[in-house]
């Protein structure tokens, strides 16, 4: 890929990173639930943006989650990871979410999450 290229690239990502933010900064009176996910793995959390506090938080880097995702496939690890965050979500009373996916497009890990995280019980 030319350099030109890389960075027009580059400012594609960031634009759709901004549009999503500037929607869910519209919209905020609800928490925010930030998705990132890298080539291996997928991290998620429930941000307060007006304490600027994280309510909860999971990874799959967490020595906690190792053994459940232990031989699973990427997107099977993203629906896990997704039940766990709305379990750790109902527990400290969050229901209401608004779904930040970054500069992702939802599709694959992104949606598996998402889905497993509404059939848990968080809506968005």
């Amino acid at each position: 890929m030319l350099k030109s290229q890389t960075i027009a690239a580059n400012r594609r990502t960031k634009r759709r990173a901004h549009h999503v933010r500037n929607r869910i900064r519209r919209e905020s009176d609800r928490l925010r639930l930030s998705v990132h996910r890298t080539d291996k793995h997928i991290s998620a959390q429930v941000i307060d943006d007006k304490q600027g506090r994280t309510l909860c938080a999971v990874t799959s880097t967490a020595k906690t989650m190792g053994d459940s995702l232990a031989g699973k496939t990427k997107l099977e690890r993203a629906a896990i990871m997704g039940a766990e965050l709305a379990r750790l979500a109902k527990d400290a009373g969050v229901e209401l979410v608004i779904f930040d996916r970054g500069s992702f497009t939802y599709h694959g890990r992104i949606q598996a999450f998402a889905e497993a995280a509404r059939e848990g019980g968080l809506k968005f």
